[in-house]
């Protein structure tokens, strides 16, 4: 079950993502992108999707920093332990209340409003589901765990297991020990990850290069 767990499911689920992406793109090109509901309801959505995406970015700013930087560059920039966990549970839990919150206003919206909800695809509902699920874990896990019952070293870690995924040498047994809140927050990525290009969130692959250069829209009222 570990190997199954740590090694199998991670490299599963990365490539129905990058599969299942390109072939989307390649072969479903009309539905590539995400849906615009604005139209259908504008009040919650502008407050959830500025919490979700603002939030998610400086989380996976985080993470970058945490779990793709060994513990040794931190060492040797002179930061201590302490100086870090600080910073991680402050600003990495404001991030995380931030995302959770805005990813749950983003659900509530599409279970509450009619109109939103009948024009909404089960992707939609499992994209945000999977995505309230992971961002509630991770925050769970800084803001209550580190503070209830201790910082916990990821960056000994569940890091070091991250970046051997990368370099196609996962090491099973620095798992061992790690707080289930924590693994059950892993688990739950690596299936949003799988269920991805079947989603609205493949929009996050397109770039606006030409958004800036575009012509402006002109509207004109009818008088």
């Amino acid at each position: 079950m570990a190997q199954f767990l740590w090694v199998i499911l991670p490299y599963l689920s990365i490539a129905l993502m990058v599969v299942g992406s390109v072939y989307r793109f390649c072969y479903r090109p009309l539905g590539w992108g995400s849906k615009s509901s604005e139209i259908l309801e504008k009040r919650w959505l502008r407050p959830g999707s500025l919490l979700f995406h603002w939030g998610l970015l400086c989380v996976i700013g985080g993470h970058v920093m945490g779990l793709l930087i060994p513990i040794q560059v931190y060492h040797a920039l002179g930061i201590r332990d302490e100086l870090y966990h600080l910073v991680a549970d402050v600003a990495g839990g404001l991030a995380g209340v931030c995302a959770t919150a805005g990813s749950a206003l983003l659900l509530l919206r599409r279970l509450v409003f009619v109109r939103v909800r009948r024009n909404s695809s089960v992707g939609d509902f499992v994209a945000l589901a999977l995505l309230f699920v992971v961002l509630a874990l991770g925050t769970a896990q800084t803001v209550l765990y580190n503070n209830l019952v201790g910082p916990y070293e990821y960056r000994t870690s569940v890091g070091p297991w991250m970046r051997g995924l990368l370099f196609l040498h996962p090491s099973v047994s620095l798992m061992h020990g790690v707080p289930i809140l924590l693994q059950i927050h892993i688990i739950s990525t690596f299936m949003l990850f799988a269920v991805w290009p079947f989603t609205r969130l493949v929009h996050v692959w397109s770039v606006p290069l030409r958004y800036p250069t575009r012509a402006p829209i002109q509207y004109r009222s009818r008088g």
